[in-house]
């Protein structure tokens, strides 16, 4: 097994991010609204849908972790009427694939659209901003808090 690289993720670096999707994005649409996945992809939609002009913004809600442990099942909690066609999905990344893969089953037609991707669930995303490795843990800004951090160095030790 190995050890996951702690990747922390500033305010600016995650705007500065999720502009660079909207860039992406603007070429694909025009958009009718932009759907964010609860509670990781609220942000970046918010960004992302006002750089692109778009007002309707929507969720859906899907129970993945309980706390930091993974269910072993995604759970939908909210879902939009629809197929999703016009739409596009925001969520801040995506990893196994899993959340992804069950909002697909209720939106085939939508756009999805991640900040980051790892390698087992980048088949599911249509545009994307930076793919990171499998065994990388982003740490996003609503999860920091101020903290000693070891060198790398130093942790590679223990």
């Amino acid at each position: 097994m190995t050890t996951p690289r702690d990747f922390p993720v500033s305010w600016e670096e995650l705007h500065r991010n999720a502009k660079a999707l909207a860039w992406r994005l603007v070429e694909k649409g025009p958009w009718q609204a932009v759907i964010g996945v609860a509670r990781g992809g609220l942000i970046p939609a918010t960004i992302v849908a006002r750089e692109l002009g778009v007002r309707l913004v929507d969720t859906v809600c899907v129970m993945h972790y309980d706390e930091l442990k993974m269910l072993e099942e995604p759970k939908m909690m909210k879902m939009l009427p629809g197929d999703g066609a016009g739409c596009v999905v925001i969520d801040d990344l995506v990893d196994t694939g899993r959340t992804l893969a069950l909002v697909r089953k209720y939106l085939p037609k939508a756009h999805y659209a991640t900040i980051y991707t790892k390698p087992d669930g980048k088949s599911l995303v249509d545009s994307y901003v930076m793919e990171v490795s499998q065994d990388t843990w982003i740490h996003f800004p609503w999860e920091q808090a101020p903290a000693y951090a070891k060198p790398i160095a130093e942790q590679s030790r223990t």
